[in-house]
């Protein structure tokens, strides 16, 4: 069972969420302001925290970031706010995954299953090569060319699925459902925004890629630069 905080200015829809949770199995706390839900995370350290953007007294992503100066529990933001620079902001600012409001309760479901999947256990395994590029799935690291990667969760689960099919053009579709657990939102910009902050951090961008390689209107591939082996 999971313990979950919801923090969500509307009553209904607060009480709609906390009943739908708790019928999916989870343990569900509520706050109804921002400075409410930013003492109970810290207080009761819930497993993950789904946090509205609008609230009364503190704008979501205000407390989204005094959460993550003292804490690491996962976010999902659940707001109305639908456009790009919105969530690009509450992602840079630490949320772990973004939905728009009106959603169903499935769909909240299966994102905090996804979220809390990649906060559990490692899975066994070798590590995955990719040229210079190694990604140690049980450790949740990665190098290249032996220097350390620093990346966010989300980040190295992208870039885990990618090595595991590389060499392979893989469609943002299939990504969004299988790293985000979101069958749906064929114009979601989750993937490529993902993408950019992975791209930055090997070292290349969309238009001079080594490792990242976009295929127009099909996919991206994770491919090993020409010159070097890939395992």
């Amino acid at each position: 069972m999971a313990h979950l905080l919801v923090v969500e200015d509307d009553p209904q829809l607060r009480d709609a969420l906390m009943r739908a949770l708790r019928d999916r199995g989870h343990a569900v706390a509520t706050a109804a302001t921002g400075m409410a839900g930013l003492d109970a995370a810290v207080t009761d350290r819930p497993d993950l925290v789904v946090l509205d953007l609008g609230l009364p007294d503190v704008d979501g992503v205000q407390v989204l970031r005094m959460l993550r100066a003292v804490s690491d529990v996962p976010v999902i933001v659940a707001t109305a706010r639908d456009e790009e620079p919105d969530m690009v902001a509450a992602l840079g600012d630490g949320a772990d995954d973004y939905i728009v409001k009106p959603f169903g309760a499935a769909q909240l479901d299966a994102r905090v299953k996804a979220v809390l999947r990649r906060f559990g256990p490692p899975e066994p395994g070798l590590p995955l090569r990719v040229g210079d590029l190694v990604v140690s799935v049980a450790a949740r690291e990665v190098t290249l060319e032996g220097k350390a990667l620093d990346l966010t969760p989300r980040e190295f689960d992208l870039l885990c699925f990618l090595a595991r099919r590389a060499g392979q053009v893989v469609s943002r579709r299939e990504l969004l459902a299988e790293v985000w657990q979101q069958p749906l939102g064929g114009a979601d910009k989750t993937v490529d925004v993902h993408l950019s902050w992975l791209r930055r951090k090997l070292g290349e961008t969309a238009q001079f890629p080594r490792y990242l390689h976009t295929i127009r209107t099909v996919g991206v591939k994770l491919a090993a630069p020409a010159g070097t082996d890939a395992d």
